[in-house]
């Protein structure tokens, strides 16, 4: 059981990275093409700088942001201090190790509420972005994609810890 677990937290923190790559790849490109058109105002030839671009990297960041969270935490890649690991014994690591991923679960299932109730206030009243005008709650639930597979990711790192902590080799 535990091996599908680990697979399908493995393919849903995959997925929701090369989601977040995909995001950033066309926000480059559409910045190129902006910068490009901008150069190109003076002559009057393009299409000129593009229309709110400043809008639509802030709801990109955002969105690619929280996609890479899942990945970040699964391959255990986001901030650690690991100053006195070396002198510390296996058990107490392991303790610790579990004490981090509830944390880090606690810290994903708040920020991840807080993000849909946010968004369900820029939803009720209907705020949209300054240039663009985009709804910014489709900034919020973008990003709430990632969140949602942080919390799952989260908790799987908790049994994953668990595992650990118990001597069974995650």
């Amino acid at each position: 059981m535990y091996r599908l677990l680990n697979k399908i937290a493995l393919g849903l923190a995959t997925v929701l990275a090369l989601a977040g790559g995909a995001v950033l790849l066309c926000l480059i490109v559409l910045t190129c093409v902006s910068i490009i058109g901008r150069i190109f105002v003076p002559f009057n030839i393009g299409i000129g700088p593009i229309r709110g671009i400043y809008d639509m990297t802030e709801i990109a960041m955002a969105a690619a942001i929280f996609a890479f969270l899942p990945w970040a935490h699964l391959t255990e890649a986001n901030a650690r201090v690991d100053l006195l690991e070396p002198v510390m014994p296996p058990l107490v690591n392991r303790g610790l190790d579990l004490v981090f991923n509830i944390a880090m679960l606690a810290v994903a299932a708040v920020g991840t509420w807080r993000l849909y109730l946010g968004m369900l206030d820029k939803m009720a009243f209907r705020e949209v972005t300054l240039i663009a005008q985009i709804p910014v709650w489709q900034g919020y639930a973008a990003a709430l994609a990632g969140g949602i597979g942080f919390v799952i990711i989260a908790g799987f790192c908790v049994l994953r810890a668990l595992r650990r902590a118990a001597g069974i080799e995650a």
